[in-house]
């Protein structure tokens, strides 16, 4: 199983806000020994939307999660919920659960306001769009206020698109909550880790044969190259490493670390994360 991401607002590409989705859901991962394979950022265009989603869903028929982060209120801006309905080319209906969620949090509002409930009233009677999901969507509970995502799974493969709002303080616990729950056989004891090395004097194309001999030798084991020009302290260099689980990383270090002093290039500091 991938899993992907989509952060979906002009806001977000325009520089408004600065996303904060993408290193949490990266930290979320980490956590239960997953990793993200991939991430979008879409600004509010459906037809831009339209076309990642139907990504999406070909991904989760492949058995990927793919969370989406954004879009899924009720004001003209916000298309996600439209966009999902036609990537999939099904209609939109309201949730009968997303209703009553929805009423339920107007009714407390109004109770802490002080005020007369009045579920017609046309501003309580717009907010029922929030409910408003593709076809066969299910619902995801939303701890902070109660308006639920949603989510389409294919039954076939397990994998699924999950739909959440933008707002962090909402959507960090519904991802928590999908990863918890439709995502908990995935979850893993071992915790990845990297092992690097400073690598000054040489060059990537140099190192690569020494790289895929390593991913041969080690499958379970990924090798990276982070270079970089103008440090401060080690200037042009390389920091070369291996990732994956901490019980197969010793081997394949050691014989990264041999290969390199067979090259005769200059090591500076390990690293282990």
């Amino acid at each position: 199983m991938n899993f992907g991401l989509i952060i979906v607002g002009d806001e977000i590409l325009s520089g408004k806000r600065e996303d904060k989705h993408l290193p949490k859901v990266i930290d979320l991962l980490n956590a239960r020994g997953l990793s993200l394979a991939w991430a979008r950022y879409v600004g509010d265009v459906r037809e831009r939307i339209t076309a990642d989603l139907r990504d999406a869903f070909a991904a989760a028929r492949r058995g990927d999660v793919v969370f989406s982060c954004g879009g899924i209120g009720a004001t003209p801006d916000d298309h996600t919920r439209q966009c999902a309905a036609a990537a999939l080319d099904v209609p939109l209906e309201l949730h009968p659960r997303a209703k009553d969620l929805i009423l339920e949090r107007m009714r407390d509002v109004a109770a802490e306001q002080g005020k007369p409930f009045d579920p017609d009233r046309a501003d309580n009677v717009h907010r029922l769009n929030m409910g408003v999901f593709p076809q066969g969507a299910q619902i995801i509970p939303n701890p902070y206020n109660k308006i639920p995502g949603f989510s389409l799974v294919d039954a076939a493969s397990g994998g699924g698109v999950f739909f959440v709002p933008g707002f962090p303080v909402m959507a960090w616990p519904m991802i928590e909550w999908v990863l918890d729950t439709h995502c908990r056989a995935q979850h893993r004891a071992v915790t990845l880790r990297e092992r690097s090395v400073i690598v000054m004097g040489s060059m990537e194309a140099t190192l690569t044969p020494l790289m895929e001999a390593i991913e041969a030798r080690f499958p379970d084991v990924k090798v990276f190259s982070l270079p970089s020009v103008d440090h401060p302290q080690w200037g042009r260099h390389i920091e070369l490493g291996v990732k994956g689980a901490e019980a197969a990383l010793a081997g394949a270090f050691d014989d990264l670390l041999a290969g390199l002093r067979a090259l005769d290039v200059e090591l500076g500091p390990e690293m282990v994360r």
